[in-house]
């Protein structure tokens, strides 16, 4: 081999160990200039929104308070890119000046999404995965009222943020100045830059 192939070859393989080297230190800035939110701080912060949420809806004619009671989160279960959300919530249902309680039990999913100019996270896009309803005797799936339940849920969630970053902390300060990206982590949600 010539000296001057050595020479090129040795100067590629200096140029890629140092465009390695680079691409590690960013994954490495990338990741100490992250920020991430976690499955009690994150239950925490939907309960506070979702919590004092009294929805009156009509059922078939009939008058019906919905009243969410407990909220649970799991951030990424399964390795998914979702927010499941598993919510205790009492229904009453006023007929003939009468009113019937009842308890639902709703399996809820949704998608983290940031909004880039609101520097916001909201949960958006609720589905059902499973709901039951027990009331004066009847035990069972309830799928309008579930599905009224949701359509509640999804238009607070839509129109308020369930966390929106704090320029009063440095990291985060610092993350609000740049492009960022969100990824769902098993138990938490990580925003970091988008580079």
């Amino acid at each position: 081999m010539k000296l001057s192939q050595m020479f090129r070859t040795g100067a590629r393989l200096s140029l890629l160990a140092w465009v390695l080297v680079l691409l590690g230190a960013c994954a490495q800035i990338n990741h100490l200039l992250s920020y991430s939110i976690d499955e009690p701080e994150l239950t925490e912060l939907v309960r506070e929104q979702l919590g004092q949420l009294q929805h009156k809806v009509t059922l078939a004619g009939i008058p019906v308070t919905l009243t969410v009671k407990d909220l649970a989160v799991q951030i990424g279960p399964d390795g998914s890119d979702a927010v499941r959300l598993g919510t205790s919530a009492s229904a009453v249902f006023n007929a003939m000046g009468v009113r019937y309680p009842a308890n639902i039990k709703l399996a809820l999913e949704a998608a983290p999404v940031y909004d880039g100019e609101q520097q916001a996270l909201y949960l958006r896009n609720l589905k059902i995965l499973d709901s039951t309803i027990d009331a004066a005797g009847y035990r069972g799936n309830l799928a309008p009222l579930a599905g009224t339940l949701t359509k509640a849920l999804n238009g607070v969630l839509a129109k308020e943020p369930v966390y929106r970053l704090n320029g009063d902390d440095a990291t985060q300060s610092m993350l609000m100045g740049m492009p960022l990206s969100l990824s769902v982590e098993e138990g938490r949600i990580r925003f970091s830059p988008a580079f």
